[in-house]
């Protein structure tokens, strides 16, 4: 089981995550990636998918064109945990591939 991280470990994660951003109303970080064009885009996505059905932890996220949007939140905790933190940070080393 998870926990949901506490103000202090969610804002010492945030600095760690370059661009990421923690939204109070949706109790989620928010990233918006921008590729050169859709296929690159597309990649990325495929890519996170694969590794979200490894991590059992899956975004929510919408894509038009070359550009994703990326919520992320623990829906069992009620926000934001190390699961989130952890596909944040794999997120952006696939981004910067």
């Amino acid at each position: 089981m998870v926990d949901e991280l506490t103000d202090t470990a969610r804002s010492e994660a945030l600095q760690s995550l370059s661009g990421w951003d923690y939204d109070a109303g949706s109790k989620a970080l928010k990233k918006r990636y921008v590729f050169k064009g859709f296929s690159a885009a597309w990649a990325f996505m495929s890519r996170v998918a694969l590794l979200a059905e490894k991590m059992d932890h899956h975004p929510e996220w919408f894509n038009v064109y070359n550009k994703v949007d990326v919520n992320l939140t623990t829906h069992d905790v009620g926000g934001v945990s190390h699961r989130d933190t952890d596909m944040a940070a794999a997120m952006d080393a696939f981004f910067n591939a």
